[in-house]
């Protein structure tokens, strides 16, 4: 007994009245998951399906995709058990897995769109360039760009919170995160809070990249009909993309650390849950909407399955 492992039990937020609508909450999520299942899936098959949509913006966009179910899966099939057996517990080893799987995720489409950001300011302001800047290789650096910065960070960031004592067991949250478990401990965090605002910082800096070369973009713009149509069919839909992250990781970080007890409980989980349930389902809709290739190819293969 003396060399078994012990794992420390976090308890989570309960969902408002959840003994008495658990099964309205679980239906909404399960809809909400199926959904987000459905049409990253969906767009991303389409990507690697059709040869004519093998180019880096798209190839971007299935990244984007593909991490946005790694990042549901962190969170939804654990939210609807608990849903289901009406217990928000989770073990401390479990907790460290969710933080790193949603929170890699979250930095994972930042890193992202960062690239899609500089994919569109190549094809746009350097258009002769385009092919030689964005080649195979190229792109496959900047995916594990996406991918691998992401595991790092999360990897020390998990790792300097788990070697805190806690005090706490008490998770003020629908899902773990980190800065919660954090708060936990009844140790200094100065370490964590310095790593932490160093990795803030970065993508601070990631987030200017992106302004800084949209400007760019809106200014090679006025300069022929051509880049203005490329900017309104392919940068619009990044754009919104962007913002749609912005605001969601700003909500999540500022209440994370600033949020008080005084916040009605459902702005609470509002602000803990826009960045789980919008990007993801809101994105690839409006991707295949916007984007002509991707419209006409989805439209495509509806048709041929109404007809067989």
């Amino acid at each position: 007994m003396d060399n078994m492992t012990f794992f420390a039990t976090y308890t989570l937020m309960e969902p408002k009245d959840s003994k008495s609508y658990r099964h309205i909450y679980f239906t909404c999520f399960l809809v909400l998951y199926i959904l987000i299942l459905f049409v990253n899936t969906w767009l991303s098959v389409v990507i690697v399906l059709e040869r004519a949509l093998h180019e880096p913006m798209y190839i971007f966009l299935c990244n984007l995709c593909v991490n946005d179910l790694y990042g549901a899966a962190g969170f939804y099939p654990k939210f609807l058990h608990d849903l289901m057996l009406d217990s928000y517990v989770i073990p401390s080893y479990m907790c460290a897995i969710q933080t790193f799987v949603i929170y890699s995720s979250v930095m994972c489409d930042c890193t992202t769109v960062t690239v899609m950001a500089y994919d569109r300011h190549v094809a746009i302001c350097r258009p002769l360039d385009y092919h030689t800047k964005l080649n195979r290789f190229s792109c496959c650096v900047l995916l594990a760009f996406c991918w691998i910065l992401p595991f790092v960070y999360m990897i020390i960031c998990v790792v300097l919170s788990n070697r805190l004592k806690l005090c706490k067991y008490h998770i003020n949250k629908l899902y773990c995160d980190n800065w919660s478990m954090v708060k936990l401990s009844c140790e200094s965090t100065v370490t964590n809070n310095i790593y932490g605002f160093l990795v803030l910082s970065f993508y601070f800096c990631l987030c200017v990249f992106i302004i800084v070369s949209y400007i760019k973009i809106v200014i090679a713009c006025k300069a022929s009909l051509e880049c203005r149509r490329k900017f309104w069919q392919t940068c619009v839909p990044h754009m919104f993309t962007v913002i749609n992250y912005v605001v969601a990781v700003f909500f999540d970080a500022m209440y994370s650390r600033y949020g008080s007890s005084n916040v009605p409980e459902y702005l609470q989980n509002f602000l803990a849950l826009e960045m789980l349930i919008v990007p993801p389902l809101v994105n690839p809709v409006i991707y295949g909407f916007k984007l002509q290739e991707v419209r006409k190819i989805i439209l495509k293969s509806f048709v041929k399955i109404r007809k067989q």
